[in-house]
């Protein structure tokens, strides 16, 4: 295989010493060599979530901890708000279905934002909603969400607010602790500059006391048994060590400059992009475009398919395109690697 420029929303391109992590001996799991290294790549989750509630690992894709966010917090039958705006925040609905939950969706067209006080009054209308689910980079669209702002507008409610930040989490703004995020969940493999196949959940207090209140449908996805082993720290099944190595080089780079740093710096970048794609008659699709990737129309005439695959057979540069109802998109990521 030729090498080539990965810039799709993710996987991302993974730092050298993460590659490098990849190439080590397997170590065993239930070692003290390996729980001081899940401690370290931990604290360091903790740091790029802006948060002290506590982290759990799971050996998923990040899909896997949007379904524990689900199982784990809404019975079957119970109630819960959907803030649907693209392919990937309609996810929550479809998992909330599977489990026999009662979904309340709110939609925007795609590309458009949510706005704080139309949630506001959703989640008074339904006070009787355990969770909200919502997005805060749309990948499919390349909008940025106003989390901060869904999360002052319902902060007098007792609905918990569950984040989806798999593709924005560590490239863009995302403060857990002061926004008052009760669940933010997120993969290794996009802005966290990992290999894929780990996904992260924060837990608020708030969120852990409804998880304690009734009988949750999971077994491998039990968020209990997790928190049980954080004071090894360990987990409940075998975890995929050589990604945790590999994750705790990333997280090292984010660590060595404030998240600041990593988020002006993904700011630049994303205008960069836009400013660029729009020089050469791509529009972009967001109103409220995201920092952590961008995604613009082709131009009419052009098959996105076939220009997609020319990108990367010509030039060694992979972007991802996507169907569904919008069909000529094109995806660009910012690189995060340092």
């Amino acid at each position: 295989m030729h090498d080539f420029r990965l810039l799709t929303p993710g996987p991302t391109k993974l730092p050298e010493q993460s590659r490098l992590a990849l190439a080590r001996q397997v170590i065993h799991h239930r070692s003290e060599e390996f729980r001081q290294l899940l401690a370290e790549v931990l604290e360091g989750l903790k740091y790029v979530f802006q948060t002290r509630n506590d982290v759990l690992l799971l050996a998923s894709s990040g899909t896997g901890a949007m379904e524990a966010a689900v199982v784990n917090l809404v019975p079957p039958g119970r109630k819960a708000i959907v803030l649907e705006s693209g392919k990937f925040s309609e996810r929550w609905r479809k998992i909330a279905e599977a489990f026999g939950i009662e979904v309340v969706k709110y939609e925007v067209p795609w590309g458009e934002p949510f706005e704080p006080a139309e949630v506001a009054r959703l989640v008074e209308k339904h006070s009787d909603a355990v969770a909200l689910y919502t997005t805060l980079q749309e990948t499919s669209t390349g909008v940025a969400h106003d989390i901060e702002g869904i999360a002052r507008a319902i902060a007098g409610s007792n609905t918990l607010l569950v984040v989806d930040g798999i593709s924005g989490v560590g490239a863009v703004e995302c403060r857990t602790d002061a926004w008052g995020i009760d669940v933010l969940v997120a993969g290794a493999q996009k802005g966290l500059m990992g290999p894929p196949g780990l996904a992260f959940l924060s837990v608020s207090p708030r969120a852990w006391r409804q998880v304690e209140s009734f009988s949750r449908p999971a077994f491998y996805f039990d968020l209990l048994a997790y928190r049980r082993g954080l004071a090894g720290p360990d987990t409940p099944f075998t975890p995929a060590t050589p990604l945790v190595v590999a994750l705790c080089e990333s997280l090292r780079a984010l660590r060595s400059v404030p998240m600041e740093e990593h988020w002006a710096r993904c700011r630049a970048l994303g205008a960069a992009a836009r400013a660029g794609l729009q020089t050469v008659g791509m529009k972009p699709v967001a109103r409220r475009p995201a920092d952590g990737m961008t995604a613009a129309y082709l131009p009419a005439g052009v098959d996105g398919k076939a220009f997609v695959a020319r990108l990367y057979s010509r030039f060694g540069v992979r972007v991802s395109g996507v169907k569904d109802s919008l069909r000529a998109r094109l995806f660009g990521l910012p690189i995060l690697g340092r």
